[in-house]
């Protein structure tokens, strides 16, 4: 049984824990003891993870029971009673709230509207590579092109002014560290809840061509619901791109054969996504709570149980994916787990699609040479973070 959950990557930056690993190889669905005495579970094998991800046994609500959380946070205090459902978190909801909340969003990511909105996200990527070319390298790539590209693209399709991303960002970045105390974590998270208040309040009021504006249209949704679901898009809309434009870079840059396939066949760069999604997982944990006794793979899960599902050890389960280890652009890597499965499977994941395609796609194009200026084991890795990736990733070129 492991105690706690494993977070240092101590094989590759990119690779699972090797304890995580072991437990996947030995009994995929696994108890797990966590730091403050609770006895939980972890769900590591592809096919469990898959599973628990669309049983609706599985809660996602973190009203129902204390959440109890797999590693050490020093500055939080131990939880004692469930948390209160935040209006419009609908990713922390189940049916029929889920349901409802959900719906009001999915006009606005079906695949034709991505499609329609790729023009414009490719012209943003360039605009931003357009900046990065006139710096002076070395240059942090996190800051200067993994993390501007997104904002932007999420800023625009939101209506939230680009000009306001410090403040939101700072504040994103506080709420996400682990080894946050509550005192600060609260303080980020009202800080973000006013701004958008205070922004979603004047979009119903004065609407304008976006999707805010449109969700505030909506007579059905209060305010309290609308920070929520705006919170969630702006959150989820710039955080797990950006790590995965930079940690994606990142793996590139240390897969020189890789590397080198990509820019000889170009062509190759949509398959090369789904592998870096598959491989790299940077929304590793979902956390579940058992509302109910389950069997589930011959282990009896107790109702009241904490449960995580790793994404990242399901993705490297070789039950799934042949020498699910190796880093291949040519792979077939579709069926990953890296935007969930089930409900929950997330709304935006063509968006992130199209922005991954032309960020990676424009990088390599434009900066033949780039590479690491410092060595890899200098890269500082944000295990510290609910959202894995590098915290920056210094690089230079010719």
């Amino acid at each position: 049984m492991l105690h706690g959950l494993p977070t240092e990557r101590d094989v590759t930056p990119f690779d699972p824990p090797s304890k995580v690993t072991l437990v996947r190889e030995t009994r995929p669905v696994s108890p797990m003891l966590f730091p403050d005495g609770h006895e939980g579970w972890l769900i590591t094998g592809y096919e469990a993870v898959r599973q628990a991800l669309s049983d609706t046994r599985f809660s996602n609500r973190q009203d129902l029971g204390i959440l109890h959380v797999p590693f050490p946070t020093p500055g939080m205090p131990e939880q004692t009673e469930p948390s209160p459902q935040t209006p419009g978190l609908f990713i922390s909801m189940d049916p029929p709230d889920h349901t409802r909340l959900r719906r009001k969003l999915t006009g606005a990511f079906t695949v034709k509207r991505m499609k329609a909105l790729e023009e414009g996200i490719i012209e943003i990527t360039e605009r931003q590579l357009d900046e990065l070319a006139k710096l002076t390298p070395p240059v942090d790539l996190v800051r200067e092109f993994a993390l501007p590209v997104p904002s932007l693209v999420i800023c625009e399709m939101l209506g939230v002014p680009y000009a306001d991303r410090e403040v939101f960002q700072s504040n994103s970045t506080k709420f996400m560290e682990r080894d946050v105390n509550l005192e600060d974590k609260m303080a980020a998270y009202m800080a973000m809840s006013s701004y958008l208040a205070e922004l979603v309040a004047g979009k119903r009021a004065e609407p304008g061509d976006d999707l805010l504006s449109d969700l505030a249209k909506d007579e059905d949704l209060s305010i309290e619901e609308l920070v929520g679901m705006a919170f969630l898009l702006l959150l989820a809309g710039h955080e797990t791109t950006a790590n995965m434009l930079a940690l994606g870079t990142f793996a590139l840059l240390e897969h020189p054969d890789q590397l080198a396939a990509l820019r000889s066949d170009p062509a190759l760069i949509p398959d090369a996504v789904e592998e870096l999604l598959r491989y790299l997982a940077v929304a590793d944990i979902f956390f579940r709570y058992a509302a109910e006794d389950i069997e589930f793979f011959g282990e009896t899960i107790p109702q009241g149980s904490s449960v995580i599902l790793s994404l990242l050890a399901g993705n490297h389960d070789p039950e799934r994916y042949e020498n699910a280890d190796t880093f291949d652009v040519h792979r077939n890597a579709r069926g990953h787990l890296s935007f969930g499965h089930g409900i929950h499977q997330c709304l935006g994941q063509q968006l992130a699609r199209i922005e991954m395609r032309a960020g990676f796609e424009g990088l390599l194009r434009r900066f033949p040479s780039l590479h690491l200026a410092v060595p890899a084991r200098e890269v500082k890795l944000r295990t510290d973070m609910n959202i894995y990736g590098v915290h920056a990733l210094p690089v230079s070129w010719k």
